[in-house]
């Protein structure tokens, strides 16, 4: 899972800003021969976003994550207990990772891919404002937008395979 993280992040550009000469003088790789890497990008708190998900159960949970990270991200590195959430890790490969925004948080969005389409057709209670976790990544000016987690979720691999 570590893998599909740091290769989604890869895709999102999150290490643009790095410096192998900044790795080797930082990590000492220079007098070793081994390879490391860093970011010029801080880690720090203010350059979080506050994102607010309402639980199935209607309990808001505020938690903040790093520009370029997925919802899905968050709801995995903040361990949100969100029984079946991100059953595929990801992949588009199931609609599990499925929230519900209001009008205004969904049209700044962004578009909607034909597979992210493709899945969303499959997700339980889909409205016009449903998009997947796994396709939002946080950007600054998505600072306390309002993620709905529907009330029921189906994993639709295991409903494929027979094996509910």
């Amino acid at each position: 899972m570590a893998l599909v993280t740091a290769l989604r992040r890869l895709a999102h550009g999150r290490l643009r800003d790095f410096s192998w000469r900044t790795a080797a003088v930082t990590s000492g790789a220079w007098l070793t021969g081994q390879r490391s890497f860093t970011t010029r990008q801080s880690l720090r708190s203010d350059n979080k976003v506050m994102v607010h998900f309402v639980n199935r159960d209607g309990e808001k949970i505020s938690v903040k994550g790093s520009p370029g990270d997925s919802l899905l991200d968050i709801v995995i590195n903040e361990d949100l207990d969100f029984d079946g959430f991100g059953a595929c890790e990801g992949t588009l490969a199931c609609s599990t990772c499925h929230l519900i925004f209001e009008e205004e948080t969904y049209k700044n969005l962004g578009p909607v891919t034909d597979e992210e389409m493709d899945m969303l057709d499959l997700a339980y209670g889909l409205t016009d404002t449903s998009r997947l976790g796994c396709q939002i990544c946080l950007t600054k000016s998505m600072e306390g937008m309002v993620a709905r987690v529907p009330e029921s979720v189906e994993d639709i691999r295991q409903s494929q395979d027979g094996s509910s």
